[in-house]
């Protein structure tokens, strides 16, 4: 899965590969926080994957290959573990429809028990009229039963300009500073 290949990133950067402390990659392996990038080969990184694949398959040795299937899969284990969820979107497209759908997975998968995702909120500055957005509301998704219509808010803005606001409130709130780790990453060890 994506998570896999970005947490073996984070080790090397942990074992004295990194050279800054700060790293979104490093920080979140040494807090057993799980980054998902279904879509990862669609980045700069991408080509670098397809040249290792190539090169692999030339030399008749085995080669990476990432799993969005185990991506969806691995979200969806996370979402029947956490039980009441909610979801901060930053724009759209395959994060925002992975993390929805793990609702329909889970139910799919047998977890009839497993509850909507009781907050949604999502800051876009797309627009559904045109097929941006993914064409789907948080109203559309409550219609599919991903998320509860009761706390939703659809934010068009641009995220730059609202996530920093955001991040600053909950900052200050500090309801942080009492809340027990989650460590979903340890999940998958």
């Amino acid at each position: 899965s994506s998570r896999a290949f970005i947490r073996e990133m984070g080790k090397w950067l942990c074992d004295g590969n990194g050279k800054k402390d700060n790293s979104l990659v490093k920080l979140a392996y040494e807090h057993d926080v799980p980054i998902f990038c279904p879509a990862f080969v669609d980045s700069s990184a991408g080509f670098g994957l397809v040249k290792h694949q190539v090169d692999r398959m030339k030399a008749g040795k085995p080669y990476i290959v990432l799993d969005a299937i185990a991506d969806f899969r691995e979200l969806t284990d996370i979402k029947i573990k956490a039980g009441t969820t909610g979801l901060l979107m930053i724009g759209g497209g395959v994060p925002k429809n992975f993390t929805q759908d793990t609702v329909v997975c889970a139910e799919i998968l047998g977890h009839h028990d497993v509850e909507v995702h009781k907050y949604a909120v999502q800051i876009t500055v797309a627009d559904v009229r045109d097929g941006a957005c993914s064409s789907s509301t948080l109203q559309e998704a409550a219609s599919w039963g991903k998320v509860s219509t009761a706390k939703e808010q659809m934010v068009f803005a641009e995220a730059t300009s609202v996530l920093p606001l955001l991040a600053s409130d909950a900052w200050h709130r500090g309801a942080w500073k009492t809340r027990a780790k989650r460590a979903f990453a340890k999940m998958f060890d």
